[in-house]
């Protein structure tokens, strides 16, 4: 089985239609004008980047081994045999080769089995960088988030779309053929997977031709009623081998909503068949990471402008009428992301340069373009019970993305200071946190969402890591917030988040004295959690909690406080911070108590 390549950006075509509009753009408009009504078709295209062989490249490599196993002397077996392992089978063994039959003779119990695909699926080991959800099995996983995407159907085994989900707190309905009669309506479901093809730890996979001949009943069913009532979007598949779902597609009525598809490289005659008979807009020469991240940033664009901005003090006072009512859970979502789209949207190189002497002026800028977030931030999370606790993560996911990509000419400390925003987004929330007495919040907010760093070899941080404000704002801070005369504050970065965020919390907690010690123990907490962590990077948000003022001394002070509370039913712990386990918190103490030692200026 041959399939098509990993659907760079190309032209877009829309065949016999005569368009003048892109069909970038026709794409997003439609899935933004229609949420929910839109399902994805994905192939093997998809995970090609992520390093996983497709089913046919199993079959391959599993015949190569049995040919190096009947053939042990021989020293091109094993290739030969996989050059054509539908002929080697034969000619060996007098039978037709078969995806299920093979398992079944390499593997002949569940456990083995799943113990033998295991390694073609997932990583070896916690260095294997491969084998990770793709940027497009993200940006599909936050378009199903945001509502626009229902249904997924899948030709792979692999599980990359599932834990995409999964990382943006998602637990989708996962159905294979003997689960329809079983599964929740698709309606009445966040997301559905239809994996047409099975799952890697299935015996009942299909892969051949033959198995690809014809579908069960119940599941040609499920697939005419999805390809009648949503409008699709086909990435990764090369509707060359599958032809079930072939079928399936060529018989489909009238399109009650556009087909739109995703190709990358030549298309086969069954393809232009299918694109020709949908008239489906091309989406020509872009890769499955291009097309689904692109639609991901022009919906967001939509979304832009499809609400006014509030000002600040009316958006926190909605917020507040809001919160306690379940049924406005809507508009405080469209509250809060569209106060982030506003940040996202001005945070181009034309008002952030990533060159020059423009350190000072930036970071004041991120400032006030955060200004009504912080705002609803300090004011949400303070008020919230935990309702919204994916909300306020979403703030962090999306503005972790502006420092997603990699930008050529650029200074690194400028570079670092587009993590800013979520710098000030995790500070304000996990005040907030402190001072509303739910402090079990920051078992969460430290620990997701992930972010991989760009030259990270796909190496994934925890935000208790990638937001540090060491990291993030040192250097040339000291020389903007210093007192003059020559003097430097020993941690500038510490000083001046506590300044800059002492404004948004002036209604939720007046109280100076109330704010700085919340401040402060957010710190310590954040940079107990921060060392807990196995990353190399790990290491203390060392600020004015080491102080001796603040720490303390002679069981008085902020750090004996804490470690009194490090018990087996502290909150942190209860909510699954250091592993829920008390040993391993009180060891992030004694690490931190021998870090300011070592590094605290006396």
């Amino acid at each position: 089985m041959v399939t098509n390549q990993a659907a760079g950006q190309g032209n877009t075509t829309v065949p016999g239609a005569g368009s003048v509009l892109d069909p970038r753009m026709s794409l997003a408009l439609n899935v933004h004008t229609c949420p929910g009504v839109y399902a994805v078709l994905l192939g093997a295209g998809i995970s090609m980047a992520s390093g996983i062989k497709t089913g046919w490249g199993i079959v391959q490599d599993l015949v190569s081994k049995v040919a190096v196993l009947h053939d042990p002397d021989t020293p091109d077996a094993g290739a030969g045999a996989a050059a054509d392992p539908e002929g080697w089978w034969q000619e060996q063994f007098g039978e037709e080769l078969g995806y299920s039959r093979l398992l079944a003779e390499a593997a002949p119990t569940s456990a083995a089995r799943q113990g033998l695909l295991a390694g073609y699926f997932e990583p070896e080991n916690v260095n294997d960088t491969g084998k990770e959800p793709t940027s497009a099995h993200r940006a599909i996983a936050r378009l199903v988030k945001r509502g626009s995407i229902r249904v997924i159907l899948t030709t792979n085994f692999d599980r990359l779309m599932e834990r995409a989900l999964e990382e943006v707190g998602i637990s989708p309905q996962v159905v294979r053929d003997h689960q329809i009669d079983s599964m929740k309506p698709l309606v009445h479901s966040k997301v559905t997977i239809i994996k047409l093809h099975g799952d890697y730890a299935d015996l009942e996979q299909r892969n051949t031709v033959d198995e690809l001949e014809k579908y069960p009943k119940a599941q040609s069913a499920l697939l005419e009623r999805v390809l009648d009532e949503f409008g699709l979007i086909v990435c990764g598949w090369s509707a060359d081998w599958d032809k079930a779902l072939v079928t399936a597609v060529e018989g489909t009525r009238s399109r009650r909503y556009p087909m739109f598809w995703g190709q990358y490289g030549q298309m086969n005659e069954h393809a232009r068949q299918l694109v020709a008979q949908h008239s489906a807009a091309v989406l020509d020469g872009m890769t499955a990471d291009d097309l689904f991240t692109d639609l991901e940033h022009r919906v967001e664009a939509l979304d832009r402008m499809t609400v006014a901005p509030v000002a600040r003090d009316t958006a926190v006072a909605q917020l507040k009428r809001f919160l306690p009512d379940p049924v406005r859970r809507i508009e405080i979502r469209d509250l809060i992301e569209q106060s982030v789209s506003l940040i996202v949207s001005s945070a181009g190189q034309d008002r952030y340069p990533l060159t020059g002497n423009v350190f000072a002026q930036s970071i004041r800028r991120y400032r006030a373009d955060c200004d009504t977030l912080l705002h609803l931030l300090a004011n949400g999370v303070f008020h919230d019970d935990g309702t919204y606790n994916d909300l306020w993560q979403r703030v962090i996911e999306r503005l972790n993305r502006l420092r997603h990509k990699n930008i050529n000419g650029h200074t690194e400390e400028l570079e670092r200071l587009r993590h800013y925003p979520a710098v000030l987004a995790v500070f304000t929330m996990g005040i907030a946190a402190v001072v509303g007495q739910r402090e079990e919040f920051l078992a969460r907010l430290l620990t997701q969402p992930l972010w991989t760093p760009l030259f990270s070899n796909g190496e994934r941080q925890v935000p208790a890591v990638y937001l540090n404000p060491r990291r993030i704002i040192s250097g040339s801070i000291n020389e903007v917030c210093s007192p003059g005369d020559g003097r430097t504050w020993f941690y500038p970065q510490s000083r001046w988040l506590r300044e800059e965020l002492r404004e948004p919390f002036r209604v939720v907690e007046p109280d100076d004295e109330a704010f700085r010690a919340a401040f402060h123990r957010f710190e310590f907490l954040a940079s107990l959690m921060s060392v807990d962590t196995e990353h190399v990077l790990a290491s203390p948000w060392s600020g004015e909690f080491f102080d001796e003022d603040v720490w303390g001394y002679d069981q008085n002070g902020l750090a004996s406080e804490i470690e009194r509370e490090i018990n087996d039913s502290w909150h942190l712990l209860l909510a699954g911070a250091f592993n829920h386990d008390a040993e391993r918190a009180k060891k992030a103490f004694s690490e931190l108590v021998d870090f300011r030692s070592r590094n605290h200026p006396w």
